[in-house]
C-alpha cells in the first residue's frame, strides 16, 4: 500500500487538514477492510477500480467515483473490486461546511455524490479533470482553485461551534462541553442545534472520536504498549472505559486491532 499525505494551501490550512493520496495493486483475493471513524469529513475521488462499501455482512453498494464521506460514528466495511487508486480531500469538522449548503448532518454514515452539492455539469467536470491530471501536484491544483472560488465570505461557522471543535482538538477530545461553555449552560442547547446541523455529530460523540484517535495513534506508534498508560494518558476513567470506547467504534478491542489484517487500512491512516 502507498499511502500518502499533503499539506494544503495557506488559504485553505485553516479548513483542509490535508490532501491524501492511496494506491494498492489488484490482490488476487481481495479483503474487507474494516473502516472506523476519525471525527473527518472527506472528498474523494475514485481514480481506479470500483470500491464495495457493505451495508450489511453479504450486501453493498459502489461508492461513488466522487463523493464526500460524511461523519461516522461506527465502523463500516469497503472491499476494492481491482486496483486501488484514491485521491482525496480530508477537511478538519467544521471545513466542508464552508463550501455547501447541505445541513452537514444529512451527510453523516454515508456517501453522497459530489453533484448533489453543485450542478451536475461543474461536478461532472471537477471529475474530468481530476481523472485527466498528470500527477497528485496537477490534482491537488485543481482541487484547490475549485474550493478557493467557493469559499463562502460569510461567517458559515457558527462561533461557538468552531470553538468547541478548536478546544476538542487541542485537549485531543477530553475537554468537557461544560468546561468549553465556561458553566454557562444556557448555549448548551443552541450548541447540541447547531453542532449536529453544521458537523454532523454531536459534541459528545466527536470528542470521543478524536479521543480514541490519539489513543489509537499512542498505540500503533507502540509509544505504550500498557493500555492501562494509554488509558490514563487520554484522560479515560480506566482502562475498561478505553477498552469500551475502542469496542464502540472499532469492533474489537485493542489488542486485536494490532494483529487484524481487516484493520490495515486504517492502521495506515491512523499512524
Amino acid at each position: 500500500m502507498d499511502y500518502q499525505t499533503f499539506e494544503p494551501h495557506s488559504d485553505l490550512k485553516s479548513l483542509v487538514s490535508c490532501y491524501w493520496t492511496l494506491e494498492v495493486p489488484k490482490q488476487s483475493e481481495s479483503q474487507k477492510q474494516r473502516i472506523i471513524p476519525d471525527g473527518c469529513i472527506e472528498m474523494a475521488f475514485i481514480l481506479g477500480d470500483d470500491i464495495k462499501r457493505y451495508t450489511s455482512e453479504n450486501e453493498f453498494i459502489l461508492q461513488p467515483r466522487s463523493m464526500v464521506l460524511g461523519q461516522t460514528i461506527e465502523p463500516f466495511y469497503i472491499e476494492p473490486t481491482g486496483f486501488v487508486k484514491t485521491f482525496a480531500v480530508r477537511f478538519y469538522p467544521y471545513g466542508i461546511a464552508n463550501f455547501i449548503s447541505e445541513p452537514i448532518s444529512n451527510l453523516a454514515n454515508k456517501e453522497t455524490p459530489i453533484n448533489k452539492f453543485f450542478e451536475k455539469e461543474t461536478a461532472d467536470n471537477l471529475m474530468q479533470k481530476i481523472i485527466q491530471a498528470e500527477n497528485t501536484k496537477q490534482r491537488i491544483s485543481i482541487i484547490e482553485k475549485f474550493l478557493i472560488e467557493r469559499i463562502n465570505d460569510e461567517k458559515t461557522i457558527d462561533k461557538i461551534v468552531k470553538s468547541t471543535v478548536d478546544s476538542l482538538l487541542s485537549t485531543n477530545g477530553s475537554a468537557s462541553i461544560n468546561s468549553i461553555l465556561k458553566e454557562d449552560l444556557s448555549k448548551r442547547r443552541q450548541l447540541e442545534r447547531n453542532f449536529k446541523k453544521q458537523i454532523g455529530v454531536s459534541p459528545k460523540q466527536l470528542g470521543k472520536v478524536i479521543r480514541l484517535r490519539t489513543a489509537l495513534k499512542m498505540l500503533l506508534n507502540q509509544k505504550s504498549e500498557n493500555l492501562t498508560n494509554i488509558a490514563y494518558e487520554n484522560e479515560y476513567f480506566d482502562q475498561a472505559h478505553f477498552i469500551k470506547d475502542f469496542r464502540e467504534f472499532t469492533g474489537i478491542n485493542p489488542k486485536e486491532f494490532l494483529t487484524n489484517e481487516n484493520l490495515t487500512l486504517s492502521a495506515l491512516f491512523y499512524k
